[in-house]
């Protein structure tokens, strides 16, 4: 028996997941790691490449009640035919560890610098690129801040954090309601809440709201519906409903950032408050795009994504990694 075999049997069992196997929502090689977050599931596909394209692409999909891997396949589709690219299922996610434990923004945070840790060994060390959407921003962001020779360069599309009340208290405490947590918890709500929430009807409207349109992707909807319907896929979805995933700091974390960042977002749907987005537009290291899509631009106009984001990376060779940025914090 192979050790990914061996480590998808073991997860299976520690989440007691006995159904039909899940479908790995990207193709390539999958690879299992153990990390202190539990049993995390990675995909890699494409050719090592020299140059700028022998750096190694990580690509990081949200959170919500459905979240996966497959939020990233346009990316990793289009980026496999030209680089190595590599995705992974965070904790509680797609093909991932399910358990009942904490889902924290320090759970994902620690996902990402076991995810990228792995990556580099195979790779003599060199740091990566990175990109992530929405709310995984910020546990990238962090993940960054802490480890920052492992990061050529970040990527955030539609991140979250510049939205509503700033976020920039200097604890490193999160938005989480244990009352709430409790609540959804209960053996009496826990069943029916999660129910509700994965009604494909009430799935398609989340996905409509985030794209500003009925017209959404129907296999993402198909896959979103599968996965979160496998054993153990409240346990992660309610610590993101309760807000513990949500940190306290991040816009100061988004200003101690000294890599180079690519952010762009959307102007339709429910997810274009960036009210906050002034703290960083002038900062030397950032460069922002704006589409005219929703919140996933990436499956809406593919094309001017990676166009936008190629010319980002091809300017990394032009400059230091690091540019010199006032200290916010």
């Amino acid at each position: 028996m192979s050790e990914t075999t061996a480590l998808r049997e073991a997860g299976a069992a520690k989440t007691g997941h006995t159904g039909p196997n899940l479908a790995n929502p990207l193709s390539g090689l999958r690879t299992d790691i153990v990390s202190v977050a539990g049993r995390i599931a990675t995909y890699a596909a494409g050719p090592e490449g020299d140059g700028d394209s022998a750096t190694p692409l990580l690509l990081i999909h949200s959170i919500n009640a459905a979240g996966s891997a497959f939020e990233v396949k346009p990316l990793y589709d289009f980026y496999a035919g030209r680089r190595r690219v590599y995705a992974l299922d965070l904790p509680g996610f797609g093909q991932s560890e399910r358990s009942d434990h904490d889902y924290t923004a320090r759970t994902m945070t620690d996902a990402i610098h076991a995810a990228v840790e792995k990556l580099r060994d195979s790779h003599g060390g060199a740091p990566v690129d990175a990109l992530a959407l929405s709310l995984s921003c910020e546990f990238l962001a962090r993940a960054a801040v802490e480890t920052p020779d492992a990061f050529r360069s970040l990527g955030f599309i539609s991140p979250t954090g510049f939205e509503g009340k700033a976020r920039d208290d200097a604890t490193h405490s999160t938005l989480g309601k244990r009352w709430l947590l409790d609540g959804l918890k209960a053996t009496s709500w826990k069943r029916g809440v999660f129910g509700l929430l994965t009604l494909r009807p009430v799935m398609r409207k989340f996905l409509e709201s985030a794209w500003g349109s009925k017209k959404i992707d129907e296999p993402l909807l198909d896959y979103d519906y599968i996965t979160a319907h496998q054993p153990g896929a409240e346990h992660a979805a309610f610590y993101f409903v309760a807000g513990y995933m949500f940190s306290k700091d991040i816009l100061r974390i988004y200003q101690a950032l000294k890599v180079p960042v690519w952010m762009s977002h959307g102007t339709k749907g429910s997810f274009t408050d960036y009210r906050h987005k002034k703290r960083v537009t002038n900062r030397l290291n950032w460069t922002i795009d704006i589409f005219e899509t929703g919140a996933f631009p990436h499956f809406e106009v593919l094309g001017q994504v990676t166009d936008a984001y190629d010319a980002f990376l091809a300017k990394l060779g032009q400059v230091s990694r690091r540019v010199v940025v006032p200290s916010a914090i």
